[in-house]
């Protein structure tokens, strides 16, 4: 489905130019002549896109973007801006703009702009929380997991260290990241993000660097790159392992030495940026199949924070549930007072596959429907209703044979340590079974090294160490 971009500009021209533009590019275009007819036409829905002018009568660029912020915050929102007022231009993307154009603008460059804006709106929706929820929810929960994800952000925040961030799509790797900005010091400097999947390879030195006028074709002026941009403050690198190869050389010695050229550019710029970086690859293995520089990897897994799947902290599922049954009600102006018994029993026994962004999209979508003050079993989706709760897995159990039986010259020592070995066994082999064979992620399960797990399975005659 093509998406709706909506342009703002006082002049007709320009409106006139910059929907024909899009419109050969397959985008859908509306256009408001002012910051205040925009303001109304984005809250009639459908917008992916805003694409205004800084300076207009009435109500301003500026106006439009706090109010696209305060809204719908995964709504891009991308300024026009003349060459004396770029640096107007540059403190709104501090603040949450996606970027700037300065007039007179290179078509290409537009069309790269925008349709870098669309790619990353698109992302947003169907991988990981709105930022709108993730904000009003926050961290939420009581499980082991989640707590020490909790007790980690609490100690590292207000530490210069670099953080990454691992876990499956749609467990809030993004939360986390704006909780250890909104916890440092830095609190007050600029959060900028980056969605490195949305970025085309050959922008992407462009985009983290910045550029001199006439580096490329395209490049009518000069314009700062996000390291520029998050001086201060905090830069956020989302899909990081999407970085092509290439570039990590000099990701590296941007952190290394805080410092780095423009594209085209000869001067050396100075920036003191904490960087955090966010990952749902393994990238161990990327680095084993040569798509990872294994430097860089150590250079960023300075603190390690995994988040844990939804299906993995299931006791705090009621408490997200209710969360966004409290969100939902003010949004869609409902007064649903509480969820069933069932229906939490219901949404617990589910697998999650989409994590906590797949309990939000269910939790709107039943409660659009729902009739009445309470949510019940039968209001959730059929694939809710239906799912049977995963049978939970058997203590190991160690058959201890009679001590009659035993050999004589079998000793206490020996026969704990046959024990042991079993439980070890049976340990592992449950583990791989839930991963489907990955020894990495049963690593992370068992909570010991890839290496260990390795060696115990070699010494158990389990199969070889290929994932």
């Amino acid at each position: 489905m093509a998406q709706t971009v909506l342009v703002v500009d006082d002049e007709s021209s320009l409106r006139k130019v910059l929907g024909a533009t899009l419109r050969r590019e397959g985008y859908n275009v509306v256009t408001a002549e002012d910051g205040e007819k925009a303001i109304a036409r984005f809250d009639e829905g459908g917008i992916d896109v805003v694409v205004s002018d800084l300076v207009m009568p009435k109500r301003d660029g500026l106006d439009v973007l706090r109010h696209v912020l305060s809204r719908a915050p995964d709504v891009p929102v991308i300024l026009i801006t003349a060459h004396g007022t770029v640096d107007s231009a540059v403190a709104a993307i501090k603040a949450g703009a996606f970027d700037y154009i300065t007039k007179p603008f290179d078509q290409a460059e537009l069309r790269q702009v925008i349709a870098k804006a669309a790619k990353t709106r698109a992302l947003s929706q169907r991988s990981g929380l709105s930022r709108e929820s993730r904000h009003a929810i926050r961290l939420i929960g009581k499980s082991p997991a989640i707590q020490e994800v909790i007790r980690i952000i609490e100690k590292v925040a207000d530490t210069p260290s670099t953080v990454l961030i691992t876990g499956e799509s749609g467990t809030g790797k993004e939360l986390v990241a704006q909780a250890l900005h909104n916890l440092s010091s830095r609190r007050n400097g600029p959060f900028i993000k980056i969605n490195c999947a949305a970025i085309p390879k050959d922008l992407m030195e462009a985009e983290l660097f910045g550029y001199e006028r006439g580096a490329f074709t395209g490049a009518v002026t000069s314009k700062p790159g996000r390291f520029e941009l998050a001086d201060g403050g905090t830069l956020f690198l989302d899909e990081i392992g999407e970085i092509p190869v290439e570039m990590q050389v000099k990701l590296l010695r941007a952190l290394q030495e805080s410092e780095f050229e423009r594209v085209g550019g000869v001067k050396t710029i100075r920036v003191d940026v904490r960087l955090i970086a966010a990952t749902n690859r393994d990238l161990q293995k990327e680095i084993q199949e040569g798509r990872f520089r294994e430097d860089l990897y150590y250079r960023l897994n300075v603190v390690p924070i995994v988040l844990p799947a939804l299906r993995e902290r299931r006791e705090d599922i009621p408490l997200l549930a209710d969360a966004f049954r409290q969100r939902f009600n003010r949004r869609l102006g409902k007064s649903v007072q509480r969820i069933s018994p069932d229906a939490i029993a219901a949404l617990q026994a589910y697998f999650w596959p989409g994590n906590v962004r797949e309990l939000e999209n269910v939790m709107e979508r039943t409660l659009l429907f729902v009739e009445g003050d309470e949510i019940r079993l039968e209001d959730l989706p059929d694939f809710i209703r239906g799912a049977a709760a995963p049978a939970p897995a058997a203590e190991p159990v160690v058959q201890i044979p009679p001590l009659t039986s035993l050999p004589a010259d079998a000793s206490m020592k020996e026969i704990v340590k046959g024990a042991t070995a079993a439980i070890e066994k049976d340990l592992i082999v449950r583990a791989l079974e839930e991963t489907g064979g990955n020894v990495t992620q049963s690593a992370k399960k068992l909570k010991i090294s890839r290496k260990s797990l390795q060696n115990k399975m070699k010494e158990f005659g389990l199969r070889d160490s290929e994932d």
